[in-house]
């Protein structure tokens, strides 16, 4: 029995390891690519843009969203702002009232429907050459949308999205999140360049107009419609990019349950759409997205749980032995106290343990580099260790309610 744990465990570890030095390759490889793109096309004519905020309960953080938006530089007369109320119960509808008489601002009220619903209205009011969104709990910067338009001078890019980076970080779990919301800016970026981003997110995704009309409008699509639609898009042959100099910030969960319930929704969006378009799964024709990144997602779930599975069985282990060790030979307390010296006879030399640090080498390294695209500086931090602590406890958790929800077809709430 131990021999085929062991032998699963090195099966996940290489997997993780190859898809580690993958991106690293890439990086290394497309560096001088990633670079602050400034817009300095002479004479740019600068497309027109919607972008649709969808509000549902969001009275505490619209009216920064919006403020952020009026703030953007880019030209006044090319953007317009549509703020969707999907039926709050709170005090959002009076908040948004307040931006009803600015010139380049809709507001527009709807029973509740859900998130996608929001979007597909303002989508069917929109005029313009170009869609975006942006949930109302985010702030662009005012650079944000400049530096994401460049990208749709190449004519096979019909979505660009943004870097997103958590906002005023304060309890320790947003801390972890700040540290992994950095690692995705480096992920995405990577995926970007072999074309396999595999979502869209709400935060400041912009698209072509073509991209809806050609398509469709967001469907539910298991609470994910932003996942749903980039699979739409790789199966229509659609390039999305990731501007990663443009910043959005964004709140994040503050508590571990609220993490929680928010990850498994994710996971469980990611697992059913990944059901929904299995015809697309080592398809060549779809490239790197049918080739690398839904696959690497697949496998990612996988060797999670088991590694969970497998630390627990350790542990477990170890007490046992300890416990069999203690009823044999007791307890024995030396009073004697002497200098212990450093010596690698001590140090281990199983395969795991080197297999394993070898891992988190790379992981520490991934997180070194998000962090230098994200903030512009090589610096490690104590957050990261806190990133890695917390992630391995709890994210199997979430990752196992979501596999369990697809099994018995137990629907994911939004909230």
């Amino acid at each position: 029995m131990e021999q085929v744990f062991s032998f699963i465990f090195y099966i996940f570890t290489f997997l993780a390891v190859y898809v580690e030095v993958f991106f690293l390759v890439t990086y290394l490889e497309r560096r001088k690519d990633i670079v602050v793109r400034l817009d300095d096309k002479p004479n740019r004519v600068y497309p027109s843009v919607t972008v649709i905020v969808p509000c549902w309960n969001e009275q505490t953080t619209v009216q920064g969203t919006v403020e952020s938006l009026l703030a953007l530089d880019y030209p006044k007369d090319k953007i317009k702002i549509m703020l969707v109320d999907d039926g709050s119960t709170d005090n959002t509808w009076n908040v948004l009232q307040q931006f009803a008489h600015t010139p380049n601002i809709e507001v527009i009220h709807k029973e509740n429907g859900g998130k996608h619903t929001a979007m597909n209205l303002g989508i069917e009011k929109a005029t313009t050459e170009m869609i975006g969104c942006l949930d109302a709990d985010s702030y662009v910067t005012p650079s944000a949308l400049k530096r994401m338009i460049p990208y749709f001078d190449e004519p096979g890019v019909m979505a660009v999205s943004p870097s997103i980076i958590v906002k005023d970080p304060k309890r320790p779990i947003e801390w972890a999140q700040k540290i992994e919301y950095q690692l995705s800016v480096y992920i995405k970026k990577m995926l970007g360049l072999m074309n396999g981003i595999h979502v869209t997110p709400g935060p400041f995704s912009i698209y072509r107009i073509e991209v809806f009309q050609q398509l469709g409008p967001y469907r539910e699509a298991h609470k994910t419609e932003d996942m749903e639609i980039a699979y739409r898009m790789h199966e229509a042959g659609m390039r999305i990019e990731q501007c990663h100099d443009a910043q959005v910030f964004t709140k994040t969960p503050p508590t571990a349950v609220a993490l929680y319930k928010q990850r498994k929704r994710w996971i469980y969006g990611f697992i059913n759409n990944t059901i929904d378009y299995r015809r697309l799964i080592f398809k060549e024709k779809y490239g790197a997205f049918a080739l690398f990144t839904i696959p690497a997602g697949v496998v990612s779930i996988f060797s999670a749980i088991y590694l969970f599975i497998f630390m627990i069985y350790t542990f477990v282990k170890f007490i046992t032995n300890k416990f069999v060790q203690f009823q044999a030979v007791g307890v024995h307390v030396s009073t004697v106290v002497q200098p212990q010296q450093f010596s690698w006879f001590y140090v281990s030399t199983q395969a795991v343990f080197l297999i394993t640090v070898l891992l988190y080498g790379f992981v520490f390294t991934s997180l070194m580099i998000g962090a230098r695209m994200s903030t512009g500086k090589w610096k490690p931090s104590f957050a990261m260790v806190w990133y890695i602590a917390i992630y391995s406890i709890i994210a199997p958790l979430w990752i196992m309610r979501a596999v369990i929800n697809t099994v018995f077809r137990r629907e994911t709430a939004w909230r």
